[in-house]
């Protein structure tokens, strides 16, 4: 009897320590798309997040999917209710609609979070075209 006792309370406490509420990443956004973007420019974009949860946050790593991409984030812990990021920069040397993908690592209650940077990449001439061509409505009013 003694046994199950002690086997009970030895699951209890690793159950309660399990559901215990960690540090939580609560990003702003997960998804950003820059549009068009001019080759041979890199892009970047600074991913906010904040800790939801009762620890402290501290992440571990944040990988991109290819080598066209570099993160930077937080590396100070970032305590409940304060505020860190998770910086990534796209290397826009090919053309073409691109889709990118960085996994954050962290010591949250959700240990990986998937970010992604999509957008277009195209020459300065059809960005510029793009930019400064008058639109039809502006045409017809005679304004440029």
């Amino acid at each position: 009897m003694k046994k199950f006792f002690s086997l009970f309370v030895a699951m209890f406490v690793l159950v309660a320590v399990g559901y215990a509420q960690k540090g939580v990443i609560k990003f702003e956004k997960e998804t950003h798309d820059f549009g068009k973007i001019e080759q041979g420019k890199p892009a970047t974009y600074v991913f906010k997040f904040k800790n939801t949860g009762k620890e402290p946050l501290f992440i571990s790593d944040a990988a991109a999917s290819c080598g066209c991409t570099k993160p930077t984030w937080t590396k100070e812990a970032v305590m409940p209710g304060q505020t860190g990021t998770v910086s990534a920069t796209y290397n826009a040397a090919a053309m073409g609609g691109f889709n990118k993908s960085v996994t954050v690592t962290s010591n949250a209650e959700t240990p990986t979070v998937v970010l992604y940077l999509k957008g277009e990449v195209v020459t300065k001439e059809a960005l510029e075209t793009a930019g400064t061509a008058p639109k039809a409505a502006d045409k017809k009013k005679g304004t440029k």
